[in-house]
């Protein structure tokens, strides 16, 4: 693989079962390209290598006065620098190749587990862990694989040169041949110690990235609630933490760099001591001391790569146990589905909890619990997330007044996941690469016309029920690029803008436009330019584009005021009328233009109704759409309960009661 032909066609089934077998893995996947490595990494290191012999050569040369062997040593010389320049060359090529195409690997592997873990990926794992695995640790697993092919040239060079230098001059090639291996063996103690402060440094570092991430993310509430201070302490605190760790690091590696030089030097002592020895006994001549010295010399440079190696496999290891980890995450269900990719049609039925959203109607779910909320969502989607408690005792069961609507098989349509919170399971213990394990629950899944859909292709899933968690995120690209999203054409990019009610998100656009087009006008990442109200409006507009059969939003105003709440209602309910809408919230405007709202209490369905009705009629929904307290509901039940027969006394029609319902929401 060249970096021309980039990107694979096929990244592969990563063996993620720990750091070291996905190195293991990597490696085996590029053995072509650290053969070539290898085979430039002996042609550089033997040349360089054996330029000892032709210096050697022709001082030995000089030494006897022969003209004739001196051009030989000239031209074996001249020879050699070729070859070096050569092998070097391509082996930084074929090295930097290797390093690109492993980390391109590597990256393109966590693209496809992203894809299809979706917004799950940063429920399992930290923001600032995914952020760190695909850049910093990206680097160093490629430095790893890169270095492996270079470390294996140079090892093999200090085996030819001892074999040769034995053969060479027997007297001191033993010698080498015996200094090389404690040499290169010196350093093994130093390592664990090494490597375990490589780790620490590893692991504050990541928490400083996640803190960062967070704090970044936040801002803008940091500087609402006035904790920037508080955060930026802690930064500081984290980032002094890993300055130590690092300092720490690099003591001990410049210990080990100083084992490298020192005894190298003290071989190199022994070495000319002895052959002076010899060469006044006249065992040797002088050009073999040269040749000698000179080899001891140069074996110093591949001596380096066992220091390199041993640094980049301390570095790339936790870097590839986290890689490791993101990559083992898995689905509970196949991506590929168990039935055709054909978009069932009926009411979206979930037999957790019981809840049923009729085909064509807007229905309303009113959660005390968010968290609740946010796994019901996940749920609706066709994919519940591992782990998921909202389960209650009666599930598939649901409420008496929920019955009367029957098993939730009828007939509607629906899915797409705009939070692809799609659900995993994994933590990299599997059996294999590649393999998926097993669920920790297997609760039933969300029904579709009777259909499961997690039974169904993940893209015809996330085709038919489209869900909106509450902190979507927005894209950088312009507004026209935002809005370029599957769809099924029906609803036009302007018509669901004012729907959401962002004539002044236009405006402010407009201002920021070269041509005053909001549709040219770029947004940042994730809108870091925009209000909180403005970003939710924009999300409600880009799923409002896709215009699903069915569409689930968690939470879609809670970041706007009243006003532009209720007509954000009023534009939900005309553009979406005669498509299945399910909106979890407890904003009474949007509950009181729902067509059914559903309570759920303790993980199941508790009553079923018109807003103005269980505002009156059940407590539970009212404490949680009026923040009502015990003591409000006990002050406040004498006035309930005049309302309530009123209702019979003559002259007390819908008007007034629907009068007095206001005033007392006011209230």
């Amino acid at each position: 693989m060249q970096i021309h032909d980039l990107p694979y066609p096929d990244p592969g089934l990563p063996d993620a079962r720990s750091g070291p077998r996905f190195l293991l893995w990597l490696g085996r996947n590029q053995l072509g390209g650290q053969f070539k490595s290898l085979c430039w990494g002996l042609l550089h290191f033997l040349s360089v290598a054996s330029l000892p012999y032709g210096v050697g050569f022709a001082v030995q040369a000089v030494v006897e006065g022969s003209g004739s062997r001196l051009a030989l040593a000239g031209g074996l010389i001249l020879l050699l620098g070729a070859a070096l320049a050569l092998g070097d060359t391509m082996l930084h090529r074929t090295a930097v190749t290797n390093w690109i195409t492993a980390a391109a690997r590597v990256q393109q592997l966590l693209a496809r587990r992203t894809a299809t873990l979706g917004a799950a990926l940063t429920r399992r794992v930290a923001a600032g862990e995914v952020v760190a695995v695909s850049t910093g640790d990206v680097e160093k697993i490629g430095w790893f694989v890169e270095a492996l092919s270079r470390f294996a040239a140079a090892a093999l060079t200090v085996v030819v040169v001892c074999v040769g230098l034995v053969i060479y001059q027997p007297a001191l090639g033993i010698v080498v041949a015996v200094g090389m291996p404690v040499l290169a063996l010196a350093v093994l103690p130093l390592l664990p110690r090494a490597t375990r402060r490589a780790d620490q440094q590893r692991e504050k570092a990541g928490r400083a990235t996640e803190l960062a991430s967070d704090t970044v993310a936040g801002l803008r509430v940091l500087r609402g609630i006035g904790g920037e201070e508080l955060f930026l302490d802690r930064y500081r605190r984290a980032s002094q933490e890993v300055r130590s760790a690092a300092v720490r690091s690099a003591r001990m590696w410049s210990l080990i760099s100083a084992v490298q030089v020192l005894l190298p030097g003290l071989l190199l002592i022994a070495v000319v001591w002895y052959g002076i020895e010899l060469a006044r006994q006249g065992r040797i001549t002088v050009g073999e001391l040269v040749t000698v010295y000179s080899a001891v010399m140069i074996l110093n440079y591949p001596l380096r790569h066992f220091e390199e190696i041993a640094m980049a496999y301390s570095f790339s290891r936790p870097s590839a146990q986290r890689a490791a980890r993101v990559l083992s995450l898995e689905r509970v269900t196949e991506p590929g589905g168990l039935r055709a990719a054909e978009a069932p049609a009926g009411d979206l039925y979930d037999p957790v909890t019981g809840l049923l959203a009729p085909a064509g109607r807007l229905t309303a779910v009113v959660c005390g619990d968010p968290d609740l909320a946010g796994r019901l969502a996940d749920r609706l989607g066709g994919h519940p997330t591992e782990g998921d408690t909202g389960t209650g005792s009666g599930a598939g069961t649901g409420s008496g007044s929920d019955s009367r609507s029957g098993t939730g098989a009828g007939s509607g349509s629906g899915t797409g996941s705009d939070s692809e919170s799609d659900s995993e399971s994994g933590s990299g213990s599997g059996s294999g690469p590649g393999k998926p394990t097993t669920p920790v629950t297997a609760l039933p899944s969300v029904l579709l016309g009777g259909v499961p859909l997690d039974e169904l292709p993940l893209d015809a899933a996330r085709a038919a029920v489209l869900v909106q968690d509450k902190d979507p995120v927005l894209l950088s690209g312009t507004l026209a690029e935002l809005l370029d999203v599957p769809s099924s054409g029906s609803v036009r990019p302007e018509e669901a803008l004012a729907a959401a009610q962002c004539a002044d998100v236009l405006d402010a656009l407009s201002q920021a436009s070269l041509d005053d087009d909001p549709m040219n006008a770029r947004i940042t990442e994730r809108g870091r330019s925009l209000s909180g109200g403005q970003r939710q409006r924009l999300a409600l507009a880009r799923s409002l584009v896709t215009d699903p059969e069915a569409l689930v939003l968690d939470e879609p105003t809670s970041a706007v005021d009243s006003h532009t709440e209720a007509r954000i209602a009023e534009g939900l309910r005309a553009l979406r009328s005669g498509r299945t809408t399910v909106v979890l919230t407890s904003s009474p405007l949007l509950l009181d233009r729902a067509d059914r709202v559903v309570l759920v209490h303790e993980g199941t369905v508790a009553a079923v109704g018109e807003h103005r009705e269980l505002v009156l009629t059940e407590p539970r929904y009212r404490a949680v759409v009026t923040r009502e307290t015990d003591e409000e509901a006990a002050s406040a039940a004498p006035s309930r309960d005049a309302g309530t027969s009123l209702r019979a006394e003559p002259g007390i029609g819908d008007a007034g009661i629907e009068e007095l319902t206001e005033i007392e929401e006011t209230a």
